[in-house]
């Protein structure tokens, strides 16, 4: 199984991002899909998720309103698309992977990172 991120980099504060997870491995359509955040020195965080199959989306209070998580189960890809970024948002970006109804099966990314800067 394999979960490659894209599209991080550098943007000022109030700017946009898109990130991209291309999955390979597994089944899709059969996994809850999910970004985490790991900014430095802090514990890693959920930021958003969708769900297999009903697609119900969660996101973290600090980015309600600003991000959205989407996922296309044809190309096997989730999707984070970030505006109005804030230097708060700067940390890696990890994609995340769990099987609907197996909790134990789940991957991780490699990451990619972002920084909100001047």
């Amino acid at each position: 199984v394999q979960l490659v991120e894209s599209g991080g980099g550098l943007v000022q504060p109030g700017g946009s991002l898109s990130l991209s997870c291309a999955a390979s491995g597994l089944t899709f359509t059969d996994y809850q899909m999910s970004w985490y955040r790991q900014a430095p020195g802090k514990e890693r965080e959920l930021v958003a998720s969708i769900d297999a199959f009903i697609y119900r989306t969660n996101y973290a209070d600090s980015v309600k309103g600003r991000f959205t998580i989407w996922r296309h189960d044809v190309e096997s890809r989730v999707y984070l698309q970030m505006s109005s970024l804030k230097p708060q948002d700067t940390a890696v970006y990890y994609c995340h992977a769990r099987h609907s109804r197996a909790n134990w099966d789940l991957y991780w990314g490699q990451g990619t990172q972002v920084a909100v800067s001047p």
